[in-house]
């Protein structure tokens, strides 16, 4: 399995990071985790094969986690030669179809009726299933918002996690027990901690208690600019951990 990340900053304008967006790739399954403000022109400029997208996977209706998918479903129809055709997968918390069938009445009928096939499922704390063969997708509530939801990732043996936007959390923490990579949110330094979003030293000890195998930091505001919270959350936990910048690739596994 293999994570880019597309953008890893928040709704604060910021050159060097564009809003939350991560793109896996595991056997046939080709995932957007979130797609943030200006998520989809940063993935092109990576070189990520953003139009082959099969699912896409949004943790909360904040608009730097998914004001670009208006976007995308408008860019499979109209921006690339041939068209799209397969089916595309969304996949988000309750209350995903009403949400959309509003932006279609913002930005027109393109977001519910594409061109192209279009299945819209709504997830619940606690609910898992396949993507494809031998890859999962699998949620669980973090306090943030009321719907907000990390994701786990499965495929071939190796394990995933993204938190989404989150505070600390024990559930979470458990739930995440041993993954090969955790991918967490670090919006805030220490001493400007909310208790809906993780710091530096937050992050760490959520990936001590949850035991992973490594640790990504992302999802930094602009006060980050110049420090080094890789560093803090090492003070915390003792395994391998890299604050991520738009752009960075990591192998999940084997």
């Amino acid at each position: 399995m293999n994570l880019t990340a597309i953008g890893t900053g928040t709704i604060a304008p910021w050159n060097e990071r564009a809003s939350p967006a991560y793109w896996i790739e595991a056997g046939s399954v080709r995932l957007l985790l979130d797609l943030g403000a200006g998520a989809l022109h940063r993935a092109a400029a990576l070189g990520v094969a953003w139009h082959t997208v099969t699912h896409v996977a949004i943790t909360h209706f904040h608009p730097d986690h998914w004001s670009d998918l208006p976007g995308l479903l408008y860019a499979l129809r109209w921006g690339i030669e041939p068209p799209r055709s397969e089916p595309l997968v969304l996949l988000g918390p309750r209350g995903l179809k009403a949400r959309l069938t509003l932006l279609a009445g913002a930005f027109g009928d393109t977001v519910v009726e594409p061109g192209y096939p279009v299945v819209i499922e709504e997830l619940e704390a606690g609910d898992g299933r396949a993507l494809a063969a031998a890859v999962d997708i699998e949620t669980c509530a973090t306090p943030h918002t009321a719907e907000s939801l990390a994701y786990g990732i499965r495929a071939d043996g190796a394990r995933l996690v993204y938190t989404g936007d989150t505070g600390p959390s024990d559930a979470l923490a458990e739930w995440a027990a041993g993954c090969d990579l955790l991918l967490a949110e670090c919006s805030l330094p220490d001493e400007r901690a909310l208790d809906l979003h993780l710091t530096p030293s937050r992050a760490g000890a959520l990936a001590r208690t949850a035991r992973a195998g490594r640790l990504v930091l992302t999802h930094f505001y602009p006060m980050f600019q110049g420090a080094d919270p890789a560093a803090l959350a090492a003070k915390e936990y003792d395994g391998p951990v890299v604050a991520a910048r738009d752009g960075d690739k990591f192998t999940v596994g084997t």
